[in-house]
This record gives structure tokens, sequence and C-alpha cells, in this order.
């Protein structure tokens, strides 16, 4: 019989809190300079603060579904904030930070298991979908809060420019995650508004919507026009092309170090 979660199964994780305590090294890090190399510290914070965000996507999901009815999610290890207990490990960590690495793309991944036959109603339904994509709109909005509030006196360049391209992977992770396709977070806020002979069709392809959203971004005008909606919404709060182009270089460490420019240069 399934029980309402424990304390233990709320309690935070080594592994969580170990991944955050590299976020903040390496921020600290790429902030103050200390490192011999600011590209590798810029790589681990960017890398740390996704995963993180990962995590924060998937626990989102995990207990607005808790709250509306699924009382096994705390068995299954989710409220503990621990990747490792998702359903999909390779989906939901190891694939969106190879994409973040490969082609600088906030790809969604796909982790926790939600017995859907426990929730009563479709706007409980759709709000689980759409807790986790709103969490990455959240993270946007606070990484993007020194542009827009304009508080960046003081800040120095390095840590900046992370900032910015850890604000467009968040904006990436956002808008693809809300993209109608079968598999991801987008469909399933509308999947409980559709006639079940819809549904019934459309789930053989569910397990394919991740790799044909991945496969479309590689046709040239599909990847164009999606980084120019992506700029646009960053230019609108106050990250500019500038911040985002360094950022990803600084990411990129291993394709050497360039000389950082100053804001002002």
């Amino acid at each position: 019989m399934t029980t309402a979660p424990t304390r233990s199964d709320r309690r935070v994780s080594p592994v969580f809190l170990g991944i955050a305590a590299v976020t903040a090294a390496s921020g600290w890090a790429a902030w103050t300079g200390f490192a011999d190399n600011p590209g590798f510290a810029v790589f681990l914070f960017v890398t740390a603060a996704w995963i993180v965000s990962l995590c924060l996507h998937e626990y989102a999901h995990a207990r607005t579904a808790l709250h509306s009815g699924d009382i096994s999610i705390g068995a299954k290890g989710y409220l503990t904030l621990n990747p490792l207990k998702y359903t999909h490990a390779l989906l939901s960590i190891v694939l969106p930070v190879l994409f973040v690495i490969m082609g600088g793309i906030g790809l969604p991944g796909g982790a926790v298991f939600i017995e859907r036959g426990r929730i009563r109603g479709r706007w409980r339904h759709s709000l689980i979908s759409a807790a986790g994509p709103l969490t990455n709109v959240l993270f946007a909005v606070v990484c993007t809060a020194p542009f827009w509030l304009d508080a960046l006196d003081g800040v120095p360049d390095t840590f900046r420019y992370a900032l910015a391209f850890l604000a467009l992977l968040q904006v990436t992770a956002a808008i693809l995650n809300f993209l109608p396709v079968p598999g991801l977070d987008g469909y399933g806020v509308i999947e409980p508004w559709l006639s079940l002979s819809i549904r019934r069709q459309v789930e053989p392809f569910a397990p394919f919507g991740l790799l044909a959203v991945f496969g479309i971004l590689w046709i040239p005008e599909v990847n164009e026009a999606f980084f120019d909606a992506v700029d646009a919404i960053l230019r609108g709060l106050g990250v500019t092309d500038w911040d985002t182009y360094w950022g990803q270089r600084l990411y990129r460490f291993w394709q050497g170090t360039p000389d950082i420019p100053s804001i002002s240069g």
C-alpha cells in the first residue's frame, strides 16, 4: 500500500547538495578570477547550475503531482532532488548536458514517472506538465535579473558572460519544453483536453518527440529562426548578443581561452 511521503523521502540528497556546492565554488572562482583558466571556471559553473536547474525542473513536476494526488512520488525519491533517482537519468541529465556542450542548446529531458491514474481533473494534469518548464522560466528571470534591473555595476565581465549564457540555456529549455510535441511537456499540457482517440493515435510517437525536435533544429533555417527568437527574448530581458556570445566562448574552454573583452570594449 502506497503511503504519503515521510520525512526521509523529502530530505535533500547529498548528491544534489554536492552539485550545488560545485555551482557555488565555480561561480566564486569565475567572479573573483581565482582560477588560472577562467573558461574552465565558467564551464563548471554553467554546467553545474544547468544540472541544478534540471533537478529543480523535475522536482517541480514531482511536487505538483504530489499535491495533485500522486502520493507515490515520495517513495520514488523524486522529492530528494537526487538526479540518480530519475526514471531516465540518461535523458534527464546526460543528454541535456551533452547538448549544451555540443551546441549551446538547453534541450529538455524526460524523467519522473507520475501515476496519472491517481490524479483527477484535467487542470491538475496540465499544471503538472507545465510546472517543469515554468521552473526554467523562473530560472531565466533570476539569471537575467542583474541585466533588466540594471544592477551590473561591480559584476566582473567573466561572471556576467557566464550568467548570460546560462540564461540562454534556460530560455531555450523553456521554449522547447513548451512545444506541443508528443513526449514534451507542452504536449502534456494540452493532452488532457484532447479526445481519447487522438491521444491513442499520438501515443506511439511520444518516445520519438525529443529526437524529432533535435533533428529539426539541425535544419539551418529552423535553427536560425529559433535562435533569433531566443535572442529577441533575451534582449527584452537586457541580455545582449555580445553577452551570450562571450559566455559561450568562455564555456568552450577546450577551444582555447579567449582574451576576455571588457563590456565597454
